[in-house]
């Protein structure tokens, strides 16, 4: 196995911490719930209750708070009824870490109510995460021997934000990203493609048709080869690209065109970063 086998499956293998603050756990045993009941009809749909709960915090939010009632105020509306807005920003601070939270929501039709449900179950979850995370960097930090007066030296940080990555009357794009200043491995991209015309979530055939999984392939090999140094991704058999499926994220550039998305580790080596494949049709 060479080093960038090891990297990727160090990285694959990363535990998620189980302990998250209590406030933090109920939320997303909320939103667990509400995904095993859903998965009935439909793999992304989430409860009647959750998506209450969601809407009453989003509403709530835009009410009480200047600061997220003056960012929802410029946002242009989308296909007639869809908005993307914040619906949560503050910066919270103590002396070991701090929070950045800009949290969007969508809203719209039944479509927005789901999306707002996992955003609010992920955002809450990766904010618990990152808070264990420091906790436990902490209490290993102190272990081998830092002092109080270096690790006040630290800048740690968890970030949640997003990112509107193209938007017409028909459709919107964009990015949930959340990170841990200090750990790679705990950064997370989601990206969400939204037909507002029809109500639901654009998927790869959607827009490359019967053939995008052929389309998408052939694509992504060609610029991998065309690389400046091919050499950077992974080979198929040492765990590298092989195909596309409905799992793989994308989004829609503002030339309307799709762009693949794969994390850190996934396809290429680590420098790379998050790697990004535009299809053109």
């Amino acid at each position: 196995m060479n080093e960038f086998e090891k990297a990727k499956e160090a990285y694959e293998q990363i535990p998620i911490p189980e302990e998250l603050e209590e406030r933090v756990q109920a939320g997303i045993r909320q939103g667990r719930e509400a995904r095993r009941s859903a998965k009935r009809q439909r793999s992304w749909k989430r409860s009647v209750g959750a998506v209450a709960a969601c809407f009453v915090v989003m509403v709530g939010m835009l009410n009480v708070s200047p600061t997220v009632a003056a960012a929802a105020a410029d946002v242009p509306v989308l296909g007639g009824l869809f908005q993307v807005l914040t619906v949560r920003s503050f910066t919270d601070e103590t002396e070991d870490r701090t929070l950045e939270v800009k949290q969007p929501g969508v809203t719209g039709g039944e479509l927005a109510e789901q999306v707002n449900a996992e955003i609010q179950e992920r955002v809450d979850a990766k904010i618990a995460e990152g808070e264990q995370l420091i906790a436990e960097y902490k209490e290993a930090y102190f272990a081998t021997g830092g002092t109080e007066e270096e690790w006040a030296q630290h800048n740690n940080k968890v970030t949640v934000t997003y990112e509107v990555k193209s938007q017409t009357d028909e459709t919107v794009s964009f990015v949930v990203e959340s990170a841990v200043s200090f750990a790679a491995a705990y950064q997370e991209q989601t990206y969400y493609n939204l037909d507002l015309e029809n109500d639901r979530e654009l998927t790869l055939q959607d827009i490359l048709g019967e053939d995008w999984v052929e389309t998408c392939n052939e694509s992504i090999r060609t610029q991998m080869d065309a690389a400046e140094d091919p050499s950077v991704y992974f080979a198929p058999d040492a765990g590298g690209f092989t195909t596309v499926d409905e799992s793989t994220q994308f989004y829609l550039n503002e030339e309307g065109n799709v762009v693949v998305v794969f994390p850190p580790y996934t396809v290429a080596i680590g420098a790379m970063g998050t790697v990004e494949f535009e299809i053109t049709k």
